[in-house]
């Protein structure tokens, strides 16, 4: 009830003064004298009440991400950027080295390793733009980089190894055709995605990056809600994610 309550005082806020702050003052919070203002304030209310009823599932989604952020936060923060770097590429490098040597064939390798480089890569800059750049840095670039460090490493290795491959990328096929028959066909864009472009190489790895970041902003954007109800200032934590 905190939260529901938080939510709907930051709802009214956006459009009458004094809402947050003046709980308080002496004043308490701003009310409207006017028939018309107390009407336009009830009204405004209401709509806020509809809105949390289809918003609040989202900010619970919201905490848990930013509980799990937050333990994956803290533990960069220990390791710092070069840490995280090394720590993954011996991990990635231990895996290439075990496919190497378990006699599995030379393409298998570098489907390991391909894999172990794009997600250290990603890993690396999803660390750097959550350091450098606060929160909208953060949601735009940060958590896209983050979803990307675990999407696209099977990918690239399915590009070099058959056998990831028919199992990756056989239901990426299923994905690519239901979100074209489902999600993109407004605006003519799944026509348009059709005819220019085949699914097949490095269109795969396109297509996950794709899938990727906008998934990153609605991680992040659930994190940003959560943040707006409770603080992370409240629960003693300074991560800026």
């Amino acid at each position: 009830m905190i939260d529901l309550r938080e939510l709907h005082i930051t709802w009214m806020s956006l459009a009458f003064p004094r809402q947050r702050e003046g709980r308080h003052s002496v004043l308490g919070a701003w009310r409207p004298k006017s028939l018309p203002g107390r009407s336009a304030y009830r009204l405004w209310s209401a709509i806020g009440v509809l809105a949390l009823a289809l918003i609040y599932p989202f900010t619970l989604l919201g905490f848990a991400t930013r509980f799990h952020v937050r333990r994956i936060d803290s533990a960069a923060a220990s390791l710092g950027i070069v840490g995280v770097v090394l720590l993954s590429l011996l991990v990635w490098g231990v895996l290439s080295a075990a496919t190497y040597l378990s006699q599995a064939s030379f393409q298998g390798f570098v489907a390991v390793a391909a894999a172990g480089l794009v997600a250290t890569v990603s890993a690396a800059l999803a660390i750097v733009f959550s350091k450098i750049g606060g929160r909208f840095t953060s949601v735009v670039l940060a958590y896209p980089f983050g979803m990307t460090a675990l999407f696209l490493p099977p990918v690239v290795a399915a590009l070099y190894s058959p056998a990831v491959a028919s199992l990756v990328l056989t239901r990426s096929d299923s994905i690519a055709i239901w979100l074209l028959d489902n999600v993109l066909v407004y605006g003519g864009l799944a026509e348009y995605l059709r005819a220019r472009f085949e699914l097949a190489g490095l269109a795969y790895v396109g297509m996950w990056f794709g899938i990727a970041v906008p998934l990153g902003w609605f991680f992040g954007i659930l994190v940003t809600l959560a943040n707006a109800v409770r603080p992370t200032g409240e629960t003693g934590s300074t991560s800026k994610t």
